[in-house]
């Protein structure tokens, strides 16, 4: 008897690899975003290179190097050796938020340079963690002296006051610079796994967004609302990615199911409208 088995679509793929909190695979689900734009792209073969980085790094590290001089060994490597860095020249390129892009051209942007990073640390045994801040991803590093938060497009470790200063526009344009603002701790708490693939999948929607690219936001959204199944603003804008293809079933599917669910937002009024227009088609 012949058994055939279709393989895992690479949605079903992405979907057990966020399934759960506890056995969240953040470097993996990372990765596994480019497949989308990639198909042919193999995600065991990219995290064989990063496996690959982390050997030679290792090879640097004297047995008995403290957490110091861990660190230290890897920023050189990252970013002086290998030329890890931003990508300031064309910063709005999807090809940044891709990992396995991101290992060959050594550019990115910060969010991306930080999930390749952790990685590399983590497997140094360095005690990271990602910082979801305002405008611009950050990492964390407990060290024996205390905490250190560096910028992943260079590897520079930033003081409270320069912190304070890049916090200024986010606070200015929200409004929060009177004598009840919020202190710049709150800002450096530790993101979530599933936050920062979700930060992940919103730059690249913002991206699609801007260019009317309905089919590659769909894409987005369908991951989306895997990661994040309650978030019923996703569906709100996959209903919207679908009727923009002309899917009509799927586009009232997905409005109908955020009316249900919102509560208090702003434009329900024009997501009914969106919906009686989908109706009269």
């Amino acid at each position: 008897m012949n058994l055939s088995f279709d393989p895992p679509s690479a949605l079903d793929y992405f979907g057990s690899l966020v399934e759960s909190d506890g056995e969240f695979a953040l470097f993996e689900a990372a990765v596994s975003l480019g497949q989308d734009e990639y198909p042919d792209m193999d995600v065991q073969t990219v995290l064989g290179e990063v496996d690959q980085l982390l050997a030679r790094v290792r090879r640097r590290i004297a047995a008995d190097a403290g957490p110091v001089q861990k660190l230290r060994i890897l920023n050189h490597f990252f970013f002086n050796d290998l030329g890890f860095a931003g990508n300031f020249n064309d910063y709005y390129d999807p090809d940044n938020s891709f990992v396995h892009i991101l290992l060959h051209t050594r550019r990115g942007i910060p969010i991306a340079l930080a999930v390749l990073w952790m990685e590399l640390a983590q497997g140094l045994g360095l005690a990271v963690r990602g910082v979801g801040f305002p405008g611009h991803f950050l990492v964390k590093v407990n060290l024996p002296m205390g905490q250190v938060v560096i910028d992943p497009m260079n590897g520079k470790s930033l003081s409270r006051e320069e912190l304070s200063e890049r916090l200024e526009p986010f606070r200015r344009r929200n409004g929060l610079m009177d004598e009840f603002e919020t202190p710049l701790g709150l800002y450096l708490q530790t993101a979530p796994s599933r936050d920062i693939i979700a930060r992940m999948l919103r730059n690249l929607k913002e991206i699609h967004k801007v260019h009317s690219d309905w089919t590659r936001l769909l894409a987005v959204q369908e991951r989306l609302i895997v990661l994040l199944p309650e978030s019923w603003t996703e569906y709100r804008d996959r209903g919207l990615a679908h009727a923009e293809l002309g899917h009509t079933e799927q586009a009232l599917a997905d409005l109908e199911c955020y009316l249900v669910h919102a509560e208090d937002e702003v434009n329900l009024d024009a997501i009914v409208d969106w919906v009686d227009a989908l109706r009269r088609s």
